[in-house]
């Protein structure tokens, strides 16, 4: 991975045909998706359970980009190897899952991964400011995370904030929750640079039929470049 802060199209598989992975995957990559968006939920830390490790290495082969795995279970530290070992590029950890953050980001880059760390709505954005020196990236909810098609929820003030204390360090924003052609502009111009979308991607496509899928990327990215700055 090579840091810059071109907007990218980070679609969330959550979102895919799950009898058909490797192919969604491959389709996304080819109408123009920059990272692959993992969300791997365990019904304790949110209410849904998706994808473990063994999901992650069978698509890996279908990846050529950037897999984004970001991790809504807790505890966290007991599976980063895991996650690390299957091909991994981003590890995403809530800084609300566990008591110790510091020791977890510490794990995923030891790990050999891009350590991220999301934030729900409710957490503000003053509680990542000791971590900025230890993180690649961080996830700003949109939504409460745990099931995909949400509406979103305004966090421009929390996003503002974190693109101040990020200053010139290579850090990404990424956003996760309702993004859409509508809601793009507003996080794009707050400074956001990787956009997660789900339903907003994968609507009105299919492997079989994945043009939709690329009308759908560009519009997001056309609506967050005509902004960002």
């Amino acid at each position: 991975m090579t840091f810059d802060r071109k907007i990218k199209i980070a679609p969330s598989i959550l979102a895919a045909d799950f009898a058909n992975f490797g192919a969604e995957c491959a389709a996304i990559e080819a109408q123009g998706a920059d990272w692959v968006h993992v969300d791997v939920m365990d019904g304790h830390f949110v209410p849904n359970i998706t994808f473990g490790p063994a999901t992650c290495a069978a698509i890996r082969p279908h990846i050529k980009g950037v897999m984004d795995v970001h991790l809504m279970i807790a505890p966290v530290d007991p599976y980063i190897d895991a996650f690390a070992a299957v091909g991994a590029d981003v590890i995403t950890a809530h800084i609300e899952a566990g008591p110790h953050i510091h020791r977890t980001l510490q794990a995923i880059r030891a790990a050999g991964a891009r350590a991220g760390v999301a934030v729900n709505p409710g957490t503000p954005a003053s509680a990542v400011e000791p971590l900025l020196d230890m993180i690649d990236l961080v996830c700003v909810m949109t939504v409460n995370p745990g099931f995909g098609g949400q509406k979103f929820i305004d966090m421009t003030d929390k996003i503002r904030a974190l693109r101040r204390m990020i200053g010139d360090r290579p850090i990404h924003i990424e956003i996760d929750g309702g993004v859409d052609p509508d809601t793009a502009p507003l996080v794009a111009r707050a400074g956001a640079d990787v956009l997660v979308a789900g339903s907003a991607v994968f609507k009105g496509g299919s492997v079989s039929n994945p043009a939709p899928y690329g009308d759908n990327i560009r519009a997001i990215r056309a609506a967050a470049e005509g902004v960002y700055a």
